[in-house]
């Protein structure tokens, strides 16, 4: 299991969760459209849900169903 950016964080991109993060998994630049949160390296720790302002981010199996597509954009970020 892992933690999935979603829609609240396209064309946001805070970067509370990125500060906190202790595995340095949050990646996105400034032509991406969202922070991106790479699935071989997230912990589980759930620093970045509480860190992030506009409640974008969710443990895979508690992603609500109207964006489960962004369990895949996060893989695909990082080549998986």
């Amino acid at each position: 299991m892992t933690h999935v950016i979603a829609q609240p964080c396209v064309d946001v991109k805070d970067k509370a969760c990125v500060d906190v993060c202790p595995v340095d998994c949050i990646h996105g630049n400034d032509n991406d459209p969202q922070l991106y949160i790479n699935p071989d390296d997230c912990i589980d720790c759930t620093l970045c849900v509480d860190a992030c302002p506009v409640t974008a981010i969710f443990a895979e199996e508690d992603l609500p169903a109207e964006w489960t597509s962004f369990t895949q954009t996060n893989r695909e970020y990082f080549g998986n």
